[in-house]
This record gives C-alpha cells, sequence and structure tokens, in this order.
C-alpha cells in the first residue's frame, strides 16, 4: 500500500511546495487547508495529492480528517504564520490569540489526532514546521517568537514522550523565506512593506527549498531521526545579520 503523508496549510507557500515534493517521492498527499478552491487545482495537477478541507483551529475539522484517513505515515505541521509586528508592551491580544491557535493548538491537535496512526504504521514520522523564531527571539515578534518557542518545546516534548515508539520527531527551523503570504499577511496586507523585508538580499530561501529539506528528512531510513534542521539562506547569518546589497 502506497505510503501517506498529511500536509497541513498546503494550499499556498511551503505546504504546497511539500505537497508536490511528497507527491513525486511517490506518497498519497493528503493536502489540508481551509482554501478549497486552491486545494483542487494543486490536485488536478498532480494526481497523487487528494485535497482535504481543513480548519485546524478547530476540533471537528481535524476529527473528520483524521477519521476519513485509513492510514497515515507522514504529518506535516505546516499551517501557522505571523500578525503584526508590534513590541510587546503595544500588541494586540487577538493577534497572539490567532498565531497561538493556528501555530501551537493546530499543531497540538493534528499531532494528537494523528500519533496513533503514525505508530500503527510501523515507521511514521512527525515534522514540526517551527522558525528560527522558535530559537531566536527578536523585537518586534513576540507573538511569533512566543508560539515558535511552544512548538519548539512541543517537538523536543513529543521526541522524549515517544522514545521507544517507530514515530520519529522532526524540527524543521528555517530563517529568511520568501513564500507566498507570509510577510503580506504580517504587515496586514501592506504588499510595499512586505517587499522591504527581502530588498537588496541575494538569494533568499523559496518555499521549494524548505520542502526539499522536509522531503530529505522523511526519506532518510526508518533507524536515522534528524532532530532539528535549521535552513538559511547564505545571507543570513543570524537573526539580525542578513546581508544586502544595494542596486
Amino acid at each position: 500500500m502506497r505510503r501517506t503523508a498529511v500536509v497541513t496549510g498546503a494550499s499556498s507557500g511551503i505546504g504546497e511546495a511539500t505537497a508536490r515534493r511528497l507527491a513525486a517521492e511517490g506518497y498519497e498527499v493528503v493536502a489540508g487547508a481551509r482554501r478549497r478552491d486552491r486545494l483542487d487545482k494543486l490536485a488536478a495537477e498532480q494526481p497523487l495529492i487528494r485535497p482535504v478541507t481543513l480548519d485546524v483551529t478547530s476540533q471537528e475539522s481535524v476529527d473528520a480528517l483524521a477519521a476519513a484517513l485509513e492510514r497515515c505515515d507522514v504529518l506535516v505541521n505546516n499551517a501557522g504564520g505571523a500578525l503584526g509586528l508590534e513590541s510587546v508592551a503595544d500588541g494586540r491580544l487577538d493577534d497572539w490569540q490567532r498565531m497561538y491557535d493556528v501555530n501551537v493548538l493546530g499543531s497540538l491537535r493534528m499531532t494528537q489526532a494523528l500519533v496513533p496512526k503514525l505508530i500503527e504504521s510501523g515507521d511514521g514520522v512527525l515534522v514540526m514546521l517551527t522558525s528560527t523564531a522558535g530559537l531566536v527571539s527578536y523585537e518586534g515578534g513576540g507573538g511569533y517568537v512566543a508560539a515558535k518557542h511552544a512548538q519548539t518545546s512541543m517537538a523536543e516534548t513529543l521526541r522524549l514522550e515517544l522514545v521507544g515508539q517507530p514515530v520519529r520527531v522532526v524540527e524543521i527551523a528555517p530563517g529568511m523565506v520568501r513564500s507566498e503570504g507570509f510577510a503580506v499577511n504580517r504587515f496586514r496586507g501592506d504588499e510595499a512593506a512586505a517587499a522591504r523585508v527581502y530588498e537588496g538580499v541575494p538569494g533568499p530561501l523559496t518555499s521549494d527549498d524548505v520542502a526539499d529539506a522536509i522531503a530529505w528528512c522523511v526519506t532518510r531510513p526508518a533507524h536515522v531521526n534528524i532532530d532539528r534542521m535549521v535552513i538559511r539562506p547564505r545571507a543570513q547569518a543570524a537573526q539580525h545579520r542578513v546581508h544586502r546589497v544595494s542596486e
């Protein structure tokens, strides 16, 4: 039977790229997201991708997806995102709530729903898509940094709690990625402000770069666990140190 991978947030960006890449690796990919029209388009291009309407902030939605699966060999907790760049003192409570609901509790719901199937597979892989923001704090990142730190802690705890079970827990922590919609959402639709984030940066990461890293980790032999992969563009030495060139 073909191995099955579930990818959340699969309608754009890293999630879409990961769904495409895992399908190319021969997985049947269950691509979950709220924007069903985009998922349908993706599935029309790749017969191994099965679109499923999914809202990771809804327990009912997550449970429905889990109940419909015969098996799950790989879970990629990718759904997430950032909102706002205010300081902690000026942060919007609803932004913090939304980021925690999607990034952290969304990953928790999916993990709780599918860990039994990952164990049953005999060689399950749980991928937590975090960020370098889960490792290093920075000004203006408060709510997003807190959410990503929580996901990093969840991955580390899961690895301890699942030791001895046939499940690998992999954390993928990207740095600067120019992915569809991420910066625009963070700047509340201001595309000019979002573009300035990458201005002068030679070669920021792409969604395909991160998908490639995920696929490599997932396809290692069953006894090999990649605990954490930090992936940055060459131009980014650290969270605050980015090389930019002037035109």
